[in-house]
């Protein structure tokens, strides 16, 4: 009669077992090419390469070819207020917007700023309140250019708006009546922790993040197809007497994943941060715990 094993033994063996499977794991990931890639080298070298592009956080003085058809008093100050802004530099003007699209081809210009030919005229009429619109076209090669375009137009089209609406307000005598009419609610835009409003502090954590969890995912995965394919049967989990039982084979595989990307998780969210003086709030303790339960 075959004796049945106490729960020290079961414990003991599973143990064992759990150590085989985290042992074979850690092999294959050091052995499997693909595996290595996306555990070791995409991790070290994506994180570098994202934080290099976008650790210049701001751009300044982005070349725009205006395309003016309006040729009025409004349109000239608008544009002349956009280039003087530290964000955007006019560098020409264009007939048409043939000749602006074959400057950007050319990458003579970054940006295209469009007046329409009725900017002023339904600005100043008073019979009939109408809206204006300027276009702003931008080279979508990075987002850098197109913020700065856009930061620029905007700010200029809410300035010129304010002095419009005191314009047609016509029964103010102070600067400080022109004020209260015009924002009656004073607001003050504070960027905390991003003082530059630039990419790199709020989208490099995220990628970041996304860089660990797609990697794992990949590597995995890739792994699996490896085990399958070399597997005589096309299974996944072999025919070994160590892989007996679902919570051995996770544990043991969760186990060679965890310590592989611990390391991984300490260069990514650690190390690329303070090398490229990213915003770091939380402790280094505190952001372990938070890896490990992200990892797991």
């Amino acid at each position: 009669m075959k004796k049945s094993k106490s729960l020290f033994n079961i414990i003991i063996e599973g143990t064992e077992d759990i150590f085989y499977i985290w042992k074979r794991e850690m092999v294959k990931c050091f052995k499997d090419q693909g595996v290595f890639i996306f555990f070791i080298l995409v991790p070290l070298g994506y994180p570098m390469l994202y934080a290099f592009i976008y650790n210049e956080e701001v751009v300044h003085e982005v070349p725009v070819v205006v395309v003016d058809e309006d040729h009025s008093f409004l349109s000239r100050e608008f544009v002349r207020k956009v280039d003087a802004s530290p964000d955007v530099q006019v560098i020409g003007y264009s007939n048409d917007m043939a000749d602006a699209e074959q400057a950007m081809k050319e990458h003579k210009a970054y940006g295209i700023l469009r007046i329409p030919s009725d900017f002023s005229k339904k600005i100043n009429n008073i019979n009939f309140w109408e809206q204006v619109h300027v276009q702003a076209y931008c080279d979508m090669g990075s987002m850098f250019y197109y913020k700065s375009l856009y930061s620029a137009c905007t700010d200029v089209s809410l300035d010129m708006n304010r002095k419009i609406k005191i314009q047609r307000m016509g029964n103010t005598t102070t600067d400080r009546e022109e004020a209260v009419s015009t924002s009656p609610i004073e607001y003050t835009n504070v960027a905390l922790f991003n003082p530059q409003s630039g990419y790199a502090c709020f989208l490099i954590p995220a990628v970041l993040m996304l860089i660990l969890q797609q990697t794992l995912v990949f590597g995995i995965g890739m792994s699996a197809g490896t085990a399958v394919e070399t597997n005589r049967f096309r299974n996944l989990v072999p025919i070994n007497r160590h892989y007996n039982g679902t919570i051995r084979i996770v544990f043991g595989k969760a186990l060679c994943y965890l310590m592989i990307y611990m390391v991984t998780a300490t260069w990514v969210l650690l190390v690329i941060p303070h090398l490229f003086s990213l915003n770091q709030l939380d402790h280094p303790a505190t952001l372990s715990l938070f890896s490990l339960a992200y990892l797991l």
